[in-house]
């Protein structure tokens, strides 16, 4: 395995749900898994293809209750293309080749990272001793988000004989790729017709059953030996059309099929008709030569802005988490209107919906593409009007973000969700994770503070802020006994708790990131809204109500929202110091793994809501969000003395405390416990690589990757150990953290007007170097001094020893 390529040998049917995600190819318009294509859903394998935003909804009936729930459409599967010989003189009928079958001798499949092609060994061997070998790449194409492509080559190793080869279109697909959704209704697609337009060429046609959009994909197979193609629908339905080929196999030679796909739908600029463009664009595919040539191109042009140098095993999987995530948000996601997959385009779980994982994916963006993150904040603005609906639904003013999301902005967190450890459906309280609207609030931040963006800043940017800012207000409650504003009836980032123990009602009371996030989003709001030009000011007090009153009523929000402390640490929430202690080693002895505590526990009629213990981190999010010297100030503003002491206290406290249920959990450990305790920080570091490679979570990965983990464990990187910050004077800001076992990577990042900003990162050192051009000099701001690099100037900061 080379640094630019992922490769699994041998085939394993328990390892291949996982593989099919981790080799999925995508474009940022839309995404295939790495399925065979030569088998149909069931059993190990589940051919999915997804486009980014296409969403349908449907209505089941669960435990009683009609619920309903919006999904990421599952597409008609364009893979399939299945092969089998015709029997030798005298033999019988013979069935088609699949990587199941008793005759395969040898599989190996190969991820190229660095040309963005999957690519497939294998290997034959029927009855008669017919060796038959096929290698074989897949495309989805990175320059022309609408096309993807098969090639197959088939070598008849030691026989003469006939190949017949058919490929098709498969639109009786369903969602049906998470298990515990299979009690919900998974048919989304309606209306389903197909055709054969030509020799060669199939399409189907379908829309989704209730979102109305329409999906078309046409399908073009040829051989290099140029036999005519015979359609024939191959169920006798219009769901599976496909065309049949007849080679003529020579022994030692090679016969090639290339089969190439176009999709569209009717969300697609530019176009009349989707079915009309996928046929366009089929026909009009140029040779494979240079199909493969503009695709490597496109791919040559992301990895050049995504510069990443890390060397040995780490440096390999950082590569790959970059690698799906271009696939998920590439440059071609800035023009749709579509939000950051929590689960990427690979797969259904969490039903493709938007989380709040752009907070880990924006700060990657921002600095190498900023249009991307730009495009992605779009989608929440255009869902402002919804978010203000929601606020005010739920008695707020304001804008309440939901904590899921999918086509137009609604609540999308289901009602019921399944433990499968007990078998019950529970209610789903996630929805009250309102701090989501500080998420949104931070991205819009950190992106006008990367990119220099004023103008998105003093039009949607400040519309969002104000809004935000306005249901924290609302949201806010004077305790005149305490003397504090507080935030009552919350879920926090750890999920585990969401209600006190025998309370009858859902919800928490001042959850400490919730709090301290709010104060943060009012004071960052009124330092916005103070530096819009003042007719711009003027427009958006008098388009949205806002004076000077409620201004001064943020302000007082912002230094005096109620933060709880115990033991000498900061609660998770009031009343987390009352709860039980867990007995972590009794739990750990008896069930093994229980980073999904939740489920143990309520498998035995019990409630992790009754015991000190967080699936992920909560508190320790402060210290992923803000710099230990900006954390200081924020305390200090409400009213509080964080100095270091308490701060390590706090994270020993709940380090302690953590089952580590998410994949994000690993992250924010490494990212906080870098400057804490940098010896644990790299364990932790190395369980956020592994998350999904190698599937820790037991199962989860091949539902789709875990993209805002991914992400993460880049800007770990980026700007965790460098300690990269940037300044509001424009400046940025250096104090690295260097872990000895990561001593030498080199990445670049686009600052503002700076294109290729270099980092080395070495033993003893961090070398910063501007590029040659005429634009502007930059300032690096040091923990004891500020440096001015011009164009073409490099410096060298030394490392204290042992650092």
């Amino acid at each position: 395995m080379s640094e630019w390529t992922w490769e699994y040998e041998g085939y394993d049917p328990a390892e291949e749900t996982l593989r099919e995600s981790l080799c999925s190819l995508g474009n940022g318009y839309f995404a295939t898994r790495g399925a065979a294509p030569e088998c149909a859903a069931g059993g190990p394998h589940y051919p999915g293809t997804y486009a980014a935003g296409v969403y349908n909804r449907l209505t089941s009936e669960v435990a009683g209750q009609t619920v309903s729930n919006e999904d990421m459409v599952n597409l008609p599967n364009w893979l399939p293309l299945r092969y089998r010989l015709a029997p030798p003189e005298g033999g019988s009928g013979v069935d088609w080749y699949t990587p199941d079958d008793a005759a395969l001798r040898s599989y190996r499949q190969l991820l190229d990272l660095r040309a963005g092609i999957y690519e497939r060994h294998l290997v034959y061997e029927d009855a008669s001793g017919r060796r038959l070998r096929l290698r074989q790449f897949r495309v989805v194409h990175m320059d022309d988000p609408h096309l993807a492509a098969l090639r197959t080559e088939f070598t008849a190793e030691n026989f003469d004989g006939t190949l017949e080869v058919e490929s098709a279109i498969d639109a009786g697909v369903t969602n049906d790729g998470v298990a515990r959704y299979r009690e919900l209704n998974g048919h989304h697609l309606a209306e389903i017709t197909s055709g054969y337009p030509e020799d060669c060429t199939v399409w189907v046609r379908a829309r989704t059953a209730n979102s109305g959009i329409t999906v078309a994909v046409a399908a073009r197979t040829y051989s290099s030996d140029g036999p005519s193609c015979e359609p024939r629908p191959s169920t006798g339905t219009p769901n599976r059309p496909a065309t049949r080929i007849n080679l003529a196999l020579k022994q030692g030679e090679t016969a090639t099929v290339d089969k190439i796909v176009a999709l569209h739908t009717s969300r697609d600029s530019a176009i009349s008709d989707p079915l009309d463009a996928a046929l366009d664009g089929v026909r009009n595919v140029p040779g494979w030569d240079e199909f493969l040539r503009d695709h490597r191109l496109a791919w040559q042009r992301l990895w050049h802005r995504a510069l990443l140098e890390v060397p040995d095993e780490a440096g390999h999987i950082l590569r790959f988490h970059l690698f799906h995530l271009l696939q998920t948000v590439s440059p071609h996601t800035a023009d749709l209107d579509a939000g950051v997959p929590a689960r990427g385009l690979n797969g259904e779980a969490y039903r493709g919906h938007v989380f709040w994982d752009e907070l880990f994916v924006l700060p990657y963006l921002n600095l190498h593409f900023p249009e991307v993150s730009k495009g992605l904040l779009r989608y929440r603005h255009r869902r402002l009007d919804r978010a203000r609906r929601l606020a005010r639904e739920a008695g707020f003013d304001g804008a309440m973000y939901p904590w899921q999301s999918g086509s137009d902005g609604r609540e999308e967190t289901q009602e019921l969700h399944l433990n499968p450890s007990s078998g019950r459906w529970l209610p789903d309280n996630s929805r009250l994770q309102h701090h989501i609207g500080s998420a949104v609030a931070y991205n819009v931040w950190s992106y006008a503070r990367a990119t220099g963006d004023t103008r998105f800043m003093e039009h949607e940017g400040a519309e969002m802020l104000l809004q935000i800012s306005r249901f924290w207000a609302s949201k806010s409650e004077w305790d005149s006994g305490l003397g504090r504003y507080r935030i009552r009836r919350v879920v926090g980032p750890d999920e585990y708790h969401d209600a006190y123990p025998e309370a009858t009602e859902p919800g928490l009371d001042d959850n400490a990131y919730t709090n301290v996030t709010a104060a943060w989003v009012l004071q960052r709001t009124l330092e916005s809204l103070a530096a819009l030009p003042e007719e711009r000011r003027a427009e958006l007090a008098e388009h949205t109500g806002l004076d000077d009153t409620e201004l001064a009523h943020w302000d007082d929000i912002s230094r005096r929202l109620h933060v709880p402390f115990h033991q000498g640490v900061i609660s998770q929430f009031d009343g987390y110091g009352e709860l039980r202690e867990l007995d972590w080693v009794g739990m750990s002895t008896k069930y093994g793994d229980i980073r999904r505590l939740d489920r143990v526990l309520e498998a035995e009629g019990d409630s992790v809501n009754r015991y000190q213990a967080s699936k992920q981190a909560d508190t320790l999010m402060l210290g992923y969000l803000f710099p230990p010297r900006e954390l200081r100030a924020l305390f200090t503003r409400l009213g509080h003395r964080l100095d270091d002491e308490t701060w390590r206290r706090t994270v020993e406290y709940y380090v302690a405390r953590t089952s580590h249920g998410s994949t994000l959990s690993g992250l924010v450990h490494a990212w906080v416990l870098a400057r804490v305790r940098p010896t644990q920080a790299w364990g932790f570091f190395q369980e956020a690589l592994r998350g999904d490679v190698a599937d820790l979570q037991g199962g989860t990965t091949g539902e789709g990757i875990h993209l805002g983990a991914m992400a993460g464990t880049l800007d770990l990187v980026q700007r965790c150990l460098t300690g990269l910050r940037i300044r509001s004077d424009g400046a940025l800001s250096l104090d690295p953290v260097p872990q000895p076992e990561l001593s030498g990577y080199d990445f670049a990042v686009h600052y503002r007007h700076l294109w290729g900003v270099r980092f080395r990162m070495r033993s003893g050192g961090l070398d910063i170097s501007l590029p040659g051009t005429n634009r502007p000099s930059l300032d690096i701001r040091l923990v004891d001094r500020t440096v001015t690099l011009r164009p073409g100037d490099s410096f060298h900061l030394t490392l204290p020893e042992g650092d």
